[in-house]
């Protein structure tokens, strides 16, 4: 992970002089509603990195840091649905395109379960002195990252997933 973590400085780092955001402990949380069982994951391990100055963004996270209120969620989320030995981490890289008072949008491709797709997600970047905090909600659909659900358990497990970014990163100096 950290040399993933340091490439992608390096790919930001186009300009001696830019102001360079990370984190390593960001949070995301998704939930599924259900008409038999809702069920939310956390992630509090989630790698981010933003230039200020070019407006380039990156977040990555491991699919097995997910935590989940039941453990049997947990095993099958990796092992029959997101199968995290095969895809083990997700990743986003993007640029903000519109910037407005703490409103953000952001596009960007998303790679979970070895798909890659287009995104466009809106949210609040909020900068304050050396801490950018980050917030957004979207939704993914399952189908568009190949992720199936067995019929057998398809009114366990939403087709649209909302998910849900909080996180904090500081200026590196």
């Amino acid at each position: 992970m950290t040399r993933f973590f340091i490439s992608i400085l390096c790919f930001l780092s186009f300009n001696c002089f830019s102001q360079q955001y990370i984190s390593n402990n960001g949070k995301i949380t998704f939930f599924s509603y259900a008409p038999i069982e809702d069920i939310k994951a956390e992630n509090k391990k989630v790698s981010a990195v933003y230039n200020f100055s070019t407006n380039e963004i990156v977040f990555q996270l491991y699919i097995s840091d997910f935590n989940f209120r039941k453990k049997l969620m947990q095993t099958h989320f990796n092992e029959n649905y997101l199968e995290s030995d095969k895809y083990p981490k997700s990743t986003f890289v993007g640029k903000v395109t519109e910037l407005k008072e703490g409103n953000a949008k952001v596009q960007g491709v998303l790679s979970i379960h070895g798909v890659t797709k287009e995104i466009e997600v809106s949210g609040t970047l909020i900068k304050k002195k050396d801490v950018v905090n980050i917030l957004s909600e979207f939704k993914i659909k399952l189908d568009d990252f190949n992720i199936l659900i067995p019929k057998i358990v398809m009114y366990k497990i939403a087709e649209v997933i909302l998910v849900n970014i909080d996180i904090e990163l500081k200026l590196t100096k």
